[in-house]
């Protein structure tokens, strides 16, 4: 008898991003998170000026989204993740 081995299944969305060299964090307006605890943590985790991180803060407030990095799929994982546990509202294009 053979041994079945368990294969990972990717949807061609997956596959397309992790193809791409360049991917997007992106940032969206909720209801939960306050200017100041948005601002404190694109300051602490992205390491943007108060002054940025303000101007972005007002950009998801008033689009419902903005682009606050970009880099490899990997890499915006791992800054999703450290942002979502945070309590804001990421995802990576």
């Amino acid at each position: 008898m053979g041994v079945q081995t368990e294969q990972e299944a990717f949807t061609l969305e997956e596959i397309l991003s992790a193809v791409k060299t360049t991917n997007r964090l992106i940032l969206w307006n909720d209801e939960v998170n306050t200017f100041d605890h948005v601002i404190n943590c694109l300051m602490r985790h992205l390491q943007y000026s108060e002054t940025q991180a303000e101007q972005i803060a007002w950009k998801v407030h008033t689009e419902g989204k903005c682009a606050v990095l970009e880099g490899s799929y990997t890499e915006m994982e791992v800054y999703r993740k450290i942002l979502k546990s945070e309590g804001l509202t990421v995802s990576v294009e």
